[in-house]
């Protein structure tokens, strides 16, 4: 066909504006699943319940719980926090493994807000 025909638009060339209400629509449901995810929690206990860890959805630790008499009682405190931060480092560096390998895949498509 000429240049004139359809042949050679792809499906989104032939009505852009529809294409962006439909990634408008798009950003809209992520942001939403993502403050969803970070509202919403789940506990997990192992060791018959001698450690508890509360987590958002967002993989955001928000507690650890050490059942004393699984340790020493005088250190139960020191140890939740050291468990808490490091594995909240972790996560972080993580995500931001994932976000630099995701970063030319989603940079390619140039839509603001994909990640």
């Amino acid at each position: 066909m000429g240049s004139k025909g359809k042949g050679g638009r792809g499906p989104f060339q032939s009505n852009p504006i529809s294409m962006m209400k439909q990634v408008q629509q798009l950003q809209e449901r992520m942001q939403q699943a993502q403050q969803e995810l970070s509202e919403e929690t789940l506990s997990v206990s192992v060791g018959g319940g001698a450690v508890t860890v509360v987590m958002t959805g967002q993989q955001e630790m928000r507690s650890v719980t050490i059942d004393p008499a699984a340790v020493d009682p005088a250190e139960v405190d020191m140890l939740q926090d050291l468990i808490l931060a490091a594995v909240n480092e972790a996560l972080a560096k993580s995500r931001a493994l994932a976000e630099g390998k995701m970063a030319p895949i989603t940079g390619a498509l140039n839509i603001p807000g994909l990640m």
